[in-house]
């Protein structure tokens, strides 16, 4: 097992330092956790603060496999002004770990009586950093890339789009607009990281089929140079405004199936597993997720089971 974990960090590894581009994070719920990549995610209601987390062991089985954990905070400020912030945590076999921290501004217009169009920036960084000292070699004279760690900051940019009512959603967002990129030449060895653009296409809609029973399809299309489109298509069933099910394709990768629970008018946690269709999924047990989402009112005043589900 030792030699599987080193085996799979050095290829991700590897991987980022030839420059290769890379997906982001992947989040299975990623309906409800919208602003971590669109900094225009607004949800339009001036009264409340929203609060959520995810976090994500993914190939569960294989050794040093990746770890994410992401949260968010967000709320309108002013007229048409909505602000936040997100961080999300990529872990790798504890040896390689990404950090992006940033701050959110979105402002909001109105369209019609129902629609609303909103715009936003992001603006943090990007904290990179190795730890080789835990890694076996099998080989006396290891390889110099894993020699030293590394430890790098990168100042980032992102912006997006977010066009929604109460029942729809569609956005589109490219969370990191500056390339990181940095090259050096160390014992002869030398190595490039780069952080390409990811674009993010998202999508909802709710159908009211009856007063206790509603369907949520959603979709998350995402695209960087260098690697094959990723798109998620998702079906949820809200039961009663408290139990939602659901089950998700992720193409050419896996199938997902969902759950969450109204647990209170401001709280609500979530669960997410992830069954690997590719050849990964002989060496893995699947991926799970949960999630919770946590409602804050300004005013301190209590909020019923009868106000406006979040769909989104």
């Amino acid at each position: 097992m030792k030699n599987c974990k080193v085996l799979l960090v050095i290829v991700l590894v590897l991987y980022s330092l030839a420059g290769k581009a890379q997906q982001d994070p992947q989040f299975t719920q990623y309906m409800y956790n919208m602003s971590v990549i669109n900094p225009a995610y607004a949800t339009d209601d001036p009264e409340v603060i929203n609060l959520g987390g995810i976090y994500r062991s993914q190939w569960v089985g294989i050794e040093g496999a990746p770890k994410t954990f992401s949260a968010f905070a967000h709320s309108p400020v002013g007229k048409n002004v909505e602000m936040g912030v997100s961080l999300v945590n990529d872990d790798i076999g504890d040896i390689v770990s990404e950090t992006n921290a940033y701050v959110d501004f979105a402002y909001v217009l109105k369209m019609s009586k129902s629609t609303r169009l909103s715009l936003g920036i992001k603006a943090g960084a990007t904290f990179f950093k190795t730890d080789f000292g835990g890694l076996q070699f099998t080989d006396d004279a290891p390889d110099q890339s894993f020699s030293q760690n590394i430890s790098r900051v990168f100042p980032n940019v992102g912006a997006g789009a977010f066009y929604f009512g109460k029942q729809f959603y569609l956005g589109f967002s490219v969370p990191n607009l500056l390339k990181s990129k940095h090259i050096e030449n160390e014992n002869g060895v030398a190595y490039q990281s780069v952080e390409d653009l990811h674009y993010f296409f998202t999508g909802g809609y709710v159908f009211n089929l009856s007063n206790n029973l509603k369907f949520k399809p959603a979709f998350m299309a995402k695209a960087v140079s260098g690697v094959p489109m990723s798109l998620d298509v998702t079906g949820n069933v809200l039961l009663y405004n408290r139990v939602e099910l659901g089950v998700g394709y992720r193409f050419d990768d896996s199938v997902s199936g969902l759950v969450n629970f109204k647990l209170s008018p401001s709280l609500r946690i979530g669960y997410a597993y992830d069954y690997t269709l590719s050849n990964l999924g002989n060496y893995n047990t699947g991926s799970h997720e949960i999630m919770i989402l946590f409602d804050i009112n300004k005013l301190g005043k209590s909020r019923g089971f009868d106000i406006s589900p979040r769909f989104f």
